[in-house]
């Protein structure tokens, strides 16, 4: 299927053509494209007539005859039929109009990827492709009618949206034999108003998409809304199959996530565990939250592994009395999710991860890996679909990925880990539940400014997008620094060889795009980042610290530290409170920094040091001009638990206190001037 985009009016270039065999005036010319993935010689398909088993009445069959009509599942065959990765066609057949048809494929492996095209007289009727060890398709021997459109796809808005959100995109296909020149897309929120977007001047050919984006008043307000769009007066005239032309699409309006980050700085910050091992955390480098912001659930996703493959764990009403947790392992996460370093949703609720092992393949081979592409579906991930797991889309130009970032649909971004440098992967549409098919995936490089992972391979390196300016952020570990890249600029250049081991629709290098650094000092183990309007965190493993940054300038001003008192400290992210999340790897566990109650006051009247901070419990206090006073330590309810008095300017503590986030109070006895700070005991 070709595609077109439009905003208001865009004519189409493309025309359409067909040829017509020599066949009896109540029949109709029928050819079969086959498109085979990385195993040709896994499958067989056969045509029959409807309604009729594969091996009964044999019109036509293609492929490998060891397989045959029973052999799906049965990994028996390792030779013959079709080549790897090749398109090929069968036909023509002049079979009787409007009869009913069977298209029947069999996988020898169980898991699909075949892609099939039925053609009528030209004109695609069937596209389908294959998911599992055992599938039948049935098509009719008609041409299509001369006028039909369907409304394929509402792309905006999304399953959750915050207000203010005033543009409706989606799809629209032409599936009638007449080229159309003109349609109406009409859309109504909540029963009200219709509004209309006229498309004209239009050359749509049969089969192809047009991809419209209309800036409307949806005047959305806070709770569920339900939208209506359908498509009408198409070349002015009557749809012939009106069933196809309406989508309806239920989604949430919800507040934005508020910017609470400089309240850190004003109160206790506070970790709190939320979940650990028991949960099933294995060694977890990243976290999410589901796009639905209202369901507050949040993914993490463990890197185990490299055999065994990663994890996840979905925890539902995150930080709530009512959370919970569940465990997944995909059947194949061996190989579309091993050792993964980072986890990223999108709008329309899939979600991708970056691998980190250097051949998904595990065989010595060649660097074969890259993001793999996921439903959120319980329903759908995990859950077994032929041979091949349940992954929706995989590609493999970058190994040893460092994380990964969401753009648009299914667009990722992610840090390849093993040739230092950005690489855009657009997946288009997904193949299905554990098939194979990558021809339709853009793939685009970024090496103008080469990036280093962590030389020792274990501390992640992650990256985010600020959708609203279009910079994307990347924390460059090896470098010591985080970078960001204007996704807008830069220049398509040639083609990319670098792991180029199978086909797409595009593989290309982009050169001359905008970069600049944001940070170069004060990193030592930089790792993961987010973003919320001018504020930017950065986790640091080796020190355990979140690190605030003003990005309304550039470079950035470091705002203050956090000290969470985690061993491993990696992924970070904002919740849909504001509050910040993060992992701790060496740990195992999943952390919410809450604002405690207990505020801090900057504006201290006795200045002084304490050291080492974080410690064990033993702390040493150096202050000037200070003989005598008291030492106070309160937990973040506001209960003191540790009190001791003292004479002289330097102090030494002995807490013996748990490990946890307090305030350190000083009180000069003789002025009763005090002073506080922040302490972390681990």
């Amino acid at each position: 299927m070709k595609k077109i985009s439009i905003l208001l009016i865009l004519p189409m270039l493309f025309g359409f053509s067909k040829s017509f065999a020599q066949c009896a005036v109540d029949e109709f010319e029928v050819e079969i494209f086959i498109e085979t993935d990385g195993y040709g010689y896994e499958g067989y398909w056969q045509l029959t007539n409807g309604g009729e088993p594969c091996g009964a009445t044999n019109i036509a069959s293609g492929g490998n005859n060891a397989v045959g009509c029973n052999g799906g599942g049965n990994r028996s065959v390792n030779s013959g039929g079709y080549a790897n990765n090749q398109t090929f066609s069968a036909g023509t057949w002049c079979l009787k109009k409007d009869s009913l048809f069977n298209l029947h494929y069999i996988d020898d492996w169980g898991d699909g990827g075949f892609g099939f095209t039925v053609t009528v007289n030209g004109y695609d009727v069937l596209n389908v492709s294959g998911q599992g060890p055992n599938q039948i398709w049935s098509f009719q021997a008609s041409e299509p009618p001369s006028i039909d459109g369907e409304m394929s796809e509402i792309k905006t808005p999304y399953s959750y949206n915050f207000t203010g959100n005033n543009t409706l995109t989606g799809e629209f296909v032409n599936r009638g034999k007449d080229t159309l020149t003109n349609v109406d897309i009409q859309y109504s929120l909540d029963g009200g108003t219709i509004q209309n977007h006229s498309l004209t001047g239009l050359s749509l050919a049969f089969d192809e998409k047009l991809e419209y984006s209309h800036a409307v008043n949806l005047n959305l307000t806070i709770g569920m809304h339900d939208l209506k769009v359908w498509s009408t007066n198409i070349n002015m005239q009557t749809d012939s199959f009106p069933s196809n032309d309406t989508l309806e699409f239920n989604f949430e309006v919800g507040p934005e996530v508020p910017n609470i980050i400089d309240g850190y700085f004003t109160s206790i910050p506070w970790p709190q565990e939320f979940a650990n091992s028991s949960d099933q955390l294995n060694g977890p480098t990243d976290l999410d939250f589901h796009p639905v912001l209202s369901r507050k659930e949040l993914w993490v996703i463990n890197k185990r592994t490299e055999n065994a493959g990663g994890s996840t764990v979905t925890v539902s009403n995150a930080g709530e009395s009512n959370q919970s947790s569940v465990h997944k392992v995909d059947g194949n996460s061996w190989h579309f999710m091993s050792l993964p370093t980072g986890i990223a949703f999108g709008e329309n609720e899939n979600f991708a991860n970056s691998p980190g092992v250097f051949d998904s393949n595990h065989n010595g081979g060649q660097p074969f890996t890259g993001p793999a592409l996921w439903s959120s579906d319980p329903q759908v991930y995990a859950q077994p679909s032929g041979g091949n797991g349940s992954h929706l889309d995989m590609l493999h130009n970058s190994p040893e990925c460092q994380g990964i970032a969401h753009e648009v649909d299914n667009v990722y971004w992610v840090f390849d880990g093993y040739n230092s440098d950005l690489v855009r992967y657009d997946f288009a549409e997904d193949h299905g539940p554990g098939a194979s098919y990558h021809g339709d995936a853009i793939v685009r490089r970024y090496r103008d400014e080469l990036l280093k992972k962590d030389p020792q391979d274990k501390v992640v390196s992650h990256l985010v997008l600020d959708k609203s300016s279009n910079w994307l952020y990347v924390v460059d570990q090896g470098n010591n620094r985080v970078i960001r890249v204007d996704i807008t600029s830069g220049t398509i250049g040639q083609d990319s060889n670098i792991n180029n081991y199978e086909p797409v629709e595009e593989y290309k290098e982009v050169v001359g795009y905008t970069w600049e650094t944001v940070v170069d000092a004060g990193l030592v183990q930089a790792a993961g980042i987010d973003i919320i309007e001018d504020r930017m965190i950065v986790s640091d493993y080796s020190t355990g610290e979140i690190i605030v940054y003003d990005i309304s300038v550039i470079p950035a001003i470091e705002k203050g530290r956090i000290q969470t008192g985690a061993t491993g400290i990696m992924g970070v992210k904002i919740g849909p409170e504001g509050n910040i999340w993060y992992v701790d790897y060496d740990a195992n566990k999943l952390f919410k920094l809450r604002q405690s109650a207990i505020s801090l006051d900057e504006d201290q009247m006795i200045e002084f040091e304490v050291f080492p901070n974080p410690s064990a419990g033993i702390f040493k206090i150096k202050a000037r001009e200070m003989k005598n006073a008291v030492v106070e330590i309160y937990n973040l309810t506001g209960t003191k638990v540790f009190e001791q008095k003292t004479s002289g300017g330097e102090i030494e503590l002995n807490t013996d206190l748990a490990a946890s986030v307090y305030i350190l109070k000083v009180i000069d006895t003789k002025t009763g001037f005090s002073g506080q700070k922040r302490i972390v005991i681990h």
